[in-house]
């Protein structure tokens, strides 16, 4: 099933936990007015899994950084659990592509760290920061240094501490982007191990179509120029991902269908400029 979201906001069950409203942002450019995203609608349910991809300079690391709370948009607006979106909040969880931890702070205390801040007592901070860290495999590299780790320990580590402080929502920016393909695999199914432990709502932006098949329930293809939602597909493929789904013919027809939808829309584009000059 395929739908877009430009025309109403979609829920798949239950009410949204995400709403994006008639969302429209603008950034001043020399003396014009660019566009990053008009008027995009979208809902995300609770503990739904949706990835978001497109081509580059569709606005979909600004609609994340808008529900993020770190940008306002510049009209319309983020509901989260029904409430607007007014900056950054414990109940949102947002991960880079960037690891951000601090170098001298070992695997534990990075994870501890936002418990820190929030007051938690030391023991419970510690017991916290243990479930994470086994529940992303790394209670083995516990006590060692980010600078020791390899990229997807790193992101691993991540990915502990933004769960550790118990947001019910995750916003992930390209969190496997600078990885090798085979770590990126590996990492793609171990979030998933994660996320159906402790279920939370995702939306994860990337730019790779496979991840944004194998991960989701649902695939938001955004178009560019302006940003704006093109499609919207539905992932009809069973939880657990395995190697087995990946390698299905169902799997190929999705990773085709959201590959046409990005690909026609660039070339689209591509054809149009061309005529233009």
């Amino acid at each position: 099933m395929t739908t877009s979201t430009q025309d109403a906001p979609r829920t798949t069950t239950g009410a949204a936990k995400i709403s994006v409203r008639d969302t429209r942002k603008t950034f001043a450019l020399k003396d014009e007015e660019f566009v990053a995203l008009d008027g995009v609608n979208l809902d995300v349910a609770d503990n739904e899994f949706v990835t978001v991809v497109g081509p580059s300079g569709c606005g979909k690391s600004t609609l994340m950084n808008i529900v993020a709370g770190l940008e306002a948009p510049t009209s319309g607006q983020v509901l989260v659990d029904g409430a607007g979106v007014t900056g950054p909040g414990p109940e949102r969880g947002v991960i880079f592509q960037q690891y951000a931890l601090f170098p001298w702070l070992t695997v534990r205390k990075n994870v501890e760290f936002g418990l820190k801040v929030a007051g938690l007592p030391a023991a419970e901070r510690r017991e916290r920061a243990e479930h994470y860290v086994r529940l992303v495999g790394l209670e083995q590299f516990a006590d060692a240094l980010p600078k020791t780790l390899s990229g997807g320990m790193k992101q691993r580590c991540a990915i502990a501490r933004a769960y550790a402080v118990n947001p019910s929502i995750l916003l992930m920016d390209e969190p496997f982007g600078a990885l090798d393909a085979l770590t990126r695999v590996r990492l793609q199914e171990q979030l998933l191990d994660t996320w159906s432990t402790e279920k939370r709502t995702v939306l994860f932006i990337t730019h790779d179509v496979d991840e944004a098949v194998f991960l989701a329930g649902r695939v938001v293809v955004m178009a560019a120029r302006p940003g704006r939602i093109h499609e919207v597909i539905d992932v009809d493929l069973p939880y657990p991902r395995t190697e087995e789904v990946r390698l299905s013919p169902e799997f190929a027809e999705l990773r085709n269908r959201v590959w046409r939808a990005v690909y026609h829309q660039t070339t689209d584009t591509q054809t149009s400029t061309q005529t233009q000059n």
